[in-house]
């Protein structure tokens, strides 16, 4: 067989776990349809599928034709199929589509008349249509398998920006909540003082009304102070109670404060795992990207 043009990639770093470009050659063969060797062409498509890539030929081949292909013992055989990029008019194309390691290889023959079918000697014309479209063939099927890896990848990076953003997120609302529990602090603190200063006032003011009661006699004005330092006594209570109230809550608080603050730096590791891995992931689509760069540029 005389190799015509062989496509070939340099492989990137298969670390990753992304196979290297393959090469995709276009080969002067030969096909076997029943008992006939018919002159054709060869090409290998790196990676694909079988099955979908065969599927994909057949619809090529019935494609702006009533004609369908005939398949028999993997020798797939179609009349009349239209396909201008070889020729303008109708022809006959004959085919085996073989499953092999990492690649597929297809065998065509195109007959333009009964018994007159493409090689390179007698038909150099059609000849090289037929490679140029076999070689498009290849290439559409090549991209659409890259394409298809780069849109997996890119969900992973997708999800793992997500990941980020969410911890980023999770950040603020702890450092915000630290900002709200320092105002809330200094709110409570400021009661504090203020109700302090009101058990100041209000125990002066009970031991001095104190003393006043004890030189009263009996009688109205001392049940009128009585009353009114039983109403001293609730004031002071309440401005107590008011302290302690205020005091736990800073201490619920800073608490919480402490927590929020061991967090964090957690929260800014995890930020640093995964930011490593965007920058992996990132490595992984830059990869395929150049491998798919490669591969349009056939």
């Amino acid at each position: 067989m005389k190799s015509i043009s062989t496509f070939i990639f340099l492989a990137f770093c298969a670390s990753v776990g992304i196979k290297a470009q393959m090469p995709v050659t276009l080969t002067e063969d030969s096909v076997k349809i029943g008992k006939t060797n018919l002159p054709a062409i060869s090409v290998t498509i790196p990676e694909v599928n079988y099955e979908n890539t065969l599927k994909i030929w057949v619809k090529q081949l019935e494609s702006g034709t009533k004609s369908k292909v005939v398949t028999d013992n993997n020798e797939m055989t179609i009349f009349g199929a239209k396909i201008k990029d070889v020729s303008p008019d109708p022809l006959n194309v004959y085919s085996k589509m073989i499953k092999l390691d990492s690649m597929v290889q297809l065998k065509v023959a195109f007959e333009l008349k009964k018994d007159q079918y493409v090689d390179r000697t007698g038909t150099a014309a059609e000849f090289s249509k037929s490679e140029n479209f076999l070689k498009q063939f290849a290439k559409d099927q090549y991209i659409a398998l890259v394409k298809a890896q780069v849109d997996v990848e890119d969900k992973k990076l997708r999800e793992i920006e997500k990941e980020l953003s969410s911890l980023e997120k999770e950040k603020t609302k702890m450092q915000k909540s630290i900002q709200s529990n320092n105002t809330e602090i200094a709110n409570e603190k400021e009661n504090i003082t203020v109700q302090n200063n009101e058990v100041t006032t209000v125990s002066a003011a009970i031991i001095e009304h104190n003393k006043q009661l004890d030189t009263m006699k009996a009688g109205p004005d001392k049940e009128e102070k009585m009353k009114y330092l039983k109403d001293l006594d609730k004031r002071k209570k309440k401005a107590q109670s008011s302290a302690e109230s205020s005091q736990n809550k800073i201490n619920r608080l800073n608490n919480d404060n402490d927590k929020i603050n061991s967090d964090i730096p957690k929260d800014e590791k995890m930020q640093e795992q995964v930011n490593e891995k965007i920058q992996n992931q990132q490595a992984v689509l830059g990869k395929i990207n150049d491998k798919l760069k490669k591969i349009k540029s056939y």
